[in-house]
């Protein structure tokens, strides 16, 4: 962390998010509603030109329809970005996430598999290094409060709590936790600043927080409750604001970030 903000935190990170079904980049509301968004690759290199931080690459119907991982995006990814970047989606076993790291990811996302079989993480960890395993979490919230977990892209209701499996995949090694509130997904309302805060304040690890962005000040709002990094996907894809424009807004607002073109 190279400097401090007005919250005292280090540099936020600022990435941008790709959801993938059938090799294109699309985007939903809800998790429901799939709209298509343009190609992976040439998306990200965008993306990477404009100053992203990161990318993270979720292959939103991999687990749900049992196909494979996406090591040839990533091989493909590897080849015409440099910023660092991140593959989830269909990552059963240590093997899997082998593949997707030796074609050039730096980060394996587990959502699924990893609740299944929860040793996954310990496992990914123990092989890659904490650094290389962040654990994806959809999150519900529930009617009595407290939010549940989901699976399969949504559709599979978990019967646990989020904020405990959290602090479990932290303590069991994962690096880093990828937080996406169901109810703000797509909505351009904002983040779920109470769920992300109390994800935050519950983990001793970074949280990004996913599901929602609209308007600039959303991002500002989640990572002033303690999100490391903000995930945006609509804002970019559509063209409403670029990686520049988010990052000149932060900074403005007293947030430390890596400033557009360093």
């Amino acid at each position: 962390m190279s400097s401090a903000d007005g919250d005292g935190q280090g540099t936020r990170r600022v990435i941008a998010c790709l959801d993938i079904d059938a090799g294109r980049v699309v985007k939903g509301t809800n998790f429901v509603d799939i709209r298509d968004a343009g190609d992976p690759v040439e998306l990200a290199g965008r993306y990477d030109a404009e100053g992203a931080d990161e990318l993270v690459f979720l292959d939103i119907t991999a687990t749900h329809e049992q196909r494979g991982t996406v090591a040839e995006l990533a091989r493909r990814t590897a080849d015409d970005v440099f910023i660092p970047f991140t593959i989830g989606g269909g990552i059963r076993s240590v093997d899997d996430a082998q593949a997707v790291l030796d074609a050039g990811a730096d980060t394996v996302s587990v959502n699924s598999a990893a609740i299944a079989r929860p040793e996954l993480v310990d496992e990914m960890a123990e092989r890659f290094g904490s650094q290389c395993v962040v654990v994806a979490i959809d999150a519900r919230g529930r009617e009595d409060g407290g939010w549940e977990v989901y699976t399969a892209g949504g559709r599979k209701p978990e019967g646990m709590d989020s904020l405990a499996w959290a602090q479990e995949a932290a303590d069991r090694g994962a690096g880093e936790i990828l937080l996406t509130s169901m109810d703000s997904d797509g909505t351009a309302e904002g983040y779920d600043l109470a769920l992300t805060g109390a994800v935050c304040e519950s983990v001793p690890v970074p949280v990004i927080a996913s599901g929602g962005a609209g308007e600039l000040d959303h991002l500002v709002d989640v990572l002033r409750v303690g999100a490391d990094a903000v995930l945006c996907a609509s804002i970019f894809h559509y063209g409403r604001f670029t990686v520049a424009e988010v990052k000149e807004h932060l900074m403005a607002a007293g947030i430390a970030v890596r400033p557009p073109g360093a």
